[in-house]
Parts: C-alpha cells; sequence; structure tokens
C-alpha cells in the first residue's frame, strides 16, 4: 500500500510541495484549501504533468478532510502570506487560529501522522500544533533549519566557487533573523570553510542568510519564497518515509535539550521513520550560547502572543 502526503494549503508552497512529491513518487498526495476549486484544479493539473514526466502516483484536490483518512505525513503550509515589513512574529494571531483548526480537523483523521510545520511564524505554529494535536513531541516538527541552511550553503558555494553539493552546514535557533549558523560545523568536502573563504566574508555570508527570507520578499513585492521552502520540507518527508535516519537541523520542542524547556527551536536532529528521532546536543562556545539564548527569548516572546486559549 502506498504512502500518502496530505499537504493543507493549496498556495505556492503548499502546490509546490505536491509538486516535488508526486516528481519523486515518495506518495500520494491529498492537497486540501478552503478556496473551492483551487485545491481541485491544481491537483488535476499536475496529475495530468504524470504522463509527462513519468512519476505515477494519485494526486486528490479537496475542500475537506475525509480524503485526508490515514495520512502518513501532514504537511501544514496554510496561513497569511509574510508581506514586506511584516516580521513573522507579525503573522501569530493570524495564524493561531488556522493553525489550530486545520490540525483539530486533520489529526481526527490521521491520528498517527507525522506534521511538519512549515506556515509562519513556524516554531510558534509548530508549538501550536504540538499543544493541540495531541501527539508524542517526537511526531510534530517545523521546517526551518533545512531550508535556513540551504540558503546559507548556496551563499558559501557562490563566495567559494564550489559546487553547494559539496557544501555541509548546520545551524540552530529560531527561523527567523535570529536563527544561529554556526561556521565551525561547516565545511566544504570536510574541509572547513576558513581555508575557503576569509572570516570577513564568512561574517557577511552569516548575516545574509540570516535575512535570507526577507530577502527574496524585498525582492518579490508581492510574496515569498516558495521553491526552497518547499524543497526542504520535501526532504524532511522524504527522510521520514523512507527511514534514512538523515542529520538535519529542525525545529522540535525541547524538554531540557540544551537547557531549554517548553519551546520549539531548531537543533540537529535525526529524522526517521519515527519522526524526530534524537536530539543531538552539541557543545557549543560562550559565542554560539549567547546567539542561542538571544534566539530562545524571541522564540519565547512569539509564542507569548498567542491567543491566550492556546498557551497550553
Amino acid at each position: 500500500m502506498r504512502k500518502k502526503i496530505t499537504v493543507i494549503g493549496a498556495g505556492f508552497v503548499g502546490s509546490t510541495c505536491a509538486h516535488w512529491i508526486a516528481a519523486k513518487e515518495l506518495a500520494d498526495v491529498v492537497l486540501v484549501d478552503i478556496a473551492e476549486g483551487l485545491p481541485q484544479g491544481k491537483a488535476l493539473d499536475l496529475l495530468e504533468a504524470g504522463p509527462i514526466e513519468g512519476f505515477d502516483v494519485s494526486v486528490v484536490g479537496t475542500n475537506d478532510y475525509d480524503a485526508t483518512a490515514n495520512s502518513d505525513i501532514v504537511i501544514l503550509t496554510s496561513g497569511a502570506p509574510r508581506k514586506p515589513g511584516m516580521s513573522r512574529e507579525d503573522l501569530v494571531s493570524i495564524n493561531a487560529e488556522i493553525t489550530a483548526s486545520n490540525i483539530i480537523k486533520v489529526v481526527k483523521t490521521s491520528p498517527n501522522a507525522t506534521i511538519i510545520v512549515v506556515n509562519n511564524p513556524m516554531d510558534t505554529m509548530a508549538y501550536l500544533a504540538y499543544k493541540v494535536s495531541g501527539l508524542p513531541r517526537n511526531k510534530v516538527i517545523g521546517q526551518g533549519g533545512v531550508l535556513d541552511s540551504a540558503r546559507y550553503r548556496t551563499f558559501i558555494a557562490l563566495e567559494a566557487g564550489v559546487s553547494v553539493e559539496d557544501v555541509q552546514a548546520m545551524l540552530m535557533g529560531g527561523h527567523g533573523d535570529e536563527m544561529v549558523p554556526m561556521p565551525r560545523f561547516t565545511t566544504i568536502s570536510g574541509i572547513p570553510i576558513s581555508e575557503f573563504i576569509p572570516q570577513d566574508r564568512i561574517n557577511a555570508i552569516v548575516e545574509r542568510a540570516k535575512k535570507g527570507g526577507g530577502e527574496i520578499v524585498a525582492l518579490l513585492k508581492t510574496g515569498s519564497a516558495y521553491y526552497a521552502p518547499s524543497a526542504a520540507t520535501v526532504q524532511m518527508a522524504e527522510a521520514i518515509l523512507k527511514d534514512k535516519k538523515r542529520v538535519l537541523p529542525a525545529s522540535a520542542y525541547l524538554d531540557g535539550e540544551y537547557g531549554i524547556k517548553d519551546v520549539f527551536f531548531g537543533v540537529p536532529v535525526v529524522l526517521g521513520s519515527n519522526g524526530i528521532e534524537k536530539i543531538i546536543e552539541l557543545p557549543l562556545t560562550p559565542e554560539e550560547q549567547a546567539g542561542v539564548d538571544k534566539s530562545t527569548a524571541l522564540v519565547r516572546d512569539s509564542i507569548a502572543a498567542l491567543p491566550e486559549k492556546y498557551r497550553l
């Protein structure tokens, strides 16, 4: 029996997630949205690409949750988009209601699913999804670190003049301007990036990576990124469905790890069939710890902005 992935939200990120999933033949896809006809039309269009691209999976669009029953993975992308001049934290009150409603509905039909949260502010929405879903903490994961590290790796490859495939990077922290890139855990084919790039340029790359999402928002003017966010999300889904045991940065519910409790926070994890199978605790330098502390405080502030009924 084939696996099933439900994607909630048929906007740019959600529909592009569906595209990557189908093209990779990872699973059958159910695309859900409140807009009548939108998920149905996009699903049919994607399904009709199958004979051309040579993928053979079911792609269904719907406005209700009946077709989502028994999903293995649920990807949550629905929510208000981030607009120029808007911080992720500005989205809290708007997206909390959307997130809570969707999670409650989908868990009723797929109580054993692993949930990957993409909508912003991501760490806060992952926290909310965990609290309202009733799922164990390993089954609710925030997608931020894979995207942030991909941007970081891209800028490093461009600066060093090497293949992006040879750049490996790790970072921590909230998904946003206060993420914590970690150059000492960043290499090019196992060689420290300091052998390729001078420190002042590494510092500049770190700053650009921190503001990677905002850079794209400013360029697009009427939207936000979707190719890389959706690709990052599907990489996580693939690691789970195929039990790959990938070591990736992801937002996880921390219960004492790194001295942090009751917060979703970006850390290195092992992703496999049970979702987050391990949280890897790295020894931090004082500078890295300061960055983590600052980022944690910002995530807590965002969680505190949730409507009171969701601050469980």
